[in-house]
Parts: structure tokens; C-alpha cells; sequence
């Protein structure tokens, strides 16, 4: 398997991450297999966090006694110093691990800086000074945000959304973790799921030799398909070029990416996929989405109150409420031409 060093980390890693969100959607057992498979497989770098729920827990049961085997990641979502020694703790004691190989502020309204009033980055150093985390990471949703992180030279790795559809900002951001040895680790390479041909992004992204990018695995055969993969090198043909075209004509702008950052929602609306419910439908299985169950989601739009917190969390400046009642008309169409 290819192989890319993670910045000025010096971790050697096989150029395909784990992801481990999405872990959490099966048992304890069903996660040791994939665990133990992707580790079979050659993929050595894990990526999780504490807000995961069971997610470090069931890495820790299921894969801990491999611990040599692969490098660990996961995040605190803490905004304050106590908050931080509180996840770290527990994220060590989930894992079954005396130390964490790349710890991660995970997406602050701020970049932590030494000395700052919140004190996170004075405890993070204090962390890696008493062994408990090698390297210090951040990941982002602000492009912003994610370029004075790299700029300030106090951390190891950025971890951002980074696939097929990136500005060209955005591969400038890529470009330049390279140039100031910045670990560089892409996410949201399957854009929250809007993206069903896995093979599209994995060619794009094999091109940037100082990207790592992860895959959130739920079942087996999306973990062969990226095994597979790496094994035949995946490259960047005529045939994916113009597929890479398709989805940039649909995708590319204002659409959700389905970070989940705009909840919880007052109203109870899912956001992040009622927000994108015309791409669902188009590039997802549609019948997934009109059940009773979907069909009552969707009808909680009517209940927007507007009170405006979603567009203030937004890391794409997106404002929903201004949208959903759109998502709303064409899912009520569509189910009533093509729902049973």
C-alpha cells in the first residue's frame, strides 16, 4: 500500500486512514472485525474522538492488544482546560492506551493559542510533556481558521474537508501544509455521503503525496472497496476526470456537507440531510428517504421557528431556514410521484 509521512510527525503511514465515527452504528463485535480487517490490511493510522460516543471504546476492546500495530488519533471537543484533562483521561482509558499518537483540538470557534484564557494549548503542551499525546493537531471547518493554524507553526497536523470538489483556496491550504511540513488529513472525502463512487475522490486525492485521507468505514465491503483500491492504484483516467467534472457541476457552491455543526435544532429538524434532500434523492438510494419515518422528519420544517442558530454555526455560512422550506416542497413532490 502506498505509504506518505504525516509532516514533521515523521509517522510513516499507509496513504488510507480509518475513520471511526461511524462505529458507532454497530456493536462491539461487528467493530472488532472491521478493526482487526483494516489492520490486516495495512492501514495503520485511526481516527476518532471523544464526542464519538462508543467509538474509542470499542477500538480500545477491540483492537488494544495490536497496539503496536497502528497510531492512534482522536479529539477533544472541549473549550476549556479542565474540559480538555477530563476528555483526555477518559479518551486513554477507553482506549486502553498509555498514549495517544496525534491528540486534536476538534473544530474550536478559535485557534488555541500558548498562554490564551481558555488554557487549552498550555495543556495540551503539559499532555505531551508528560507523555500522554506525541503530537498536537487541530481540525477545522473554517478555511480561516484552518489557515492561521498552519501559519502559527504550533501544530503537528490539520485535519480538513478536503476531497474531488475542493476551491482552489483549499488545495492552496494543502499545498502549503506541505511546504511548512504540516501533517495534512483530509476528511469528508465521500462529502457527507453525497458522493456514491468512492473511486472518484481516492484518485483526486492520490495526488497530493502530504495528504492522509481518512474513510469512515460501517460496513465490510466499504472497507474492501478501499482496500481494493489501494491494491490497483487507483488513478486519475480519462473516464474519472470526467466523472470528477460531473460532480463538480452539481455539487460545487452552497450545499450541506453534513458536518452536523448547525445542531442541536430547537425545532427538532434534522438539518444536515433534510438540508440536502434534492442531492439525497438524486445520488443516494431514494427509497431510504421516503419512509413514514423520513416523511415525518421532513414535516418538522414546518415547525422552523427562524431563530437563526443554525446559520451562526455553520462553518460554510449556509442559513437553512431559508432553504428547508425549498427542501420541503421538492421532497413532497417527489414522494408523492415515486413513494409506494
Amino acid at each position: 500500500m502506498k505509504t506518505t509521512t504525516l509532516g514533521r510527525t515523521g509517522l510513516q503511514v499507509a496513504h488510507t486512514g480509518f475513520g471511526a465515527l461511524p462505529i458507532q452504528r454497530v456493536t462491539f463485535d461487528e467493530a472488532s472485525v472491521l478493526l482487526n480487517r483494516a489492520l490486516d490490511g495495512g492501514i495503520q493510522y485511526i481516527d476518532t474522538a471523544r464526542v464519538y460516543t462508543d467509538s474509542e471504546a470499542k477500538i480500545g476492546k477491540g483492537i488494544s492488544h495490536r497496539r503496536s500495530e497502528f497510531f492512534i488519533a482522536t479529539k477533544t471537543h472541549s473549550h476549556t482546560a479542565e474540559g480538555f484533562w477530563k476528555d483526555l483521561e477518559t479518551s486513554l482509558r477507553n482506549l486502553n492506551t498509555d498514549t495517544i499518537d496525534v491528540y486534536q483540538f476538534h473544530n474550536p470557534p478559535f485557534v488555541p493559542l500558548p498562554d490564551g484564557e481558555d488554557g487549552l494549548y498550555n495543556a495540551i503542551l503539559k499532555a505531551r510533556e508528560q507523555g500522554k499525546i506525541r503530537f498536537i493537531g487541530i481540525t477545522q471547518h473554517s478555511i480561516e481558521r484552518a489557515e492561521q493554524a498552519v501559519r502559527s507553526g504550533l501544530y503537528d497536523t490539520l485535519q480538513y474537508p478536503f476531497n474531488h470538489l475542493a476551491t482552489e483556496r483549499e488545495v492552496a491550504l494543502v499545498r502549503e501544509c506541505a511546504q511548512r511540513n504540516v501533517g495534512f488529513i483530509c476528511m469528508k472525502a465521500l462529502s457527507g455521503g453525497l458522493v456514491t463512487d468512492a473511486r472518484i475522490p481516492y484518485a483526486y486525492l492520490s495526488q497530493f503525496e502530504n495528504a492522509l485521507p481518512i474513510w469512515g468505514f460501517q460496513h465490510m465491503w466499504e472497507l474492501e472497496q478501499v482496500l481494493g483500491f489501494s491494491a490497483e492504484t487507483v488513478e486519475l483516467t480519462d473516464e474519472i476526470r470526467a466523472l470528477i467534472q460531473k460532480d463538480r457541476s452539481e455539487l460545487v457552491g452552497a450545499f450541506c456537507r453534513s458536518c452536523g455543526y448547525c445542531l442541536p435544532c430547537p425545532a427538532n429538524i434534522p438539518i444536515p440531510n433534510a438540508n440536502r434532500m434534492k442531492q439525497l434523492l438524486g445520488r443516494a438510494v431514494w427509497k431510504d428517504y421516503v419512509t413514514p419515518e423520513w416523511q415525518e422528519k421532513m414535516a418538522r420544517i414546518d415547525q422552523c421557528i427562524h431563530c437563526g442558530a443554525c446559520a451562526k454555526r455553520c462553518p460554510y455560512e449556509l442559513k437553512p431556514y431559508d432553504t428547508l422550506p425549498d427542501q420541503l416542497k421538492y421532497y413532497r413532490a417527489f414522494v408523492q410521484t415515486h413513494a409506494e
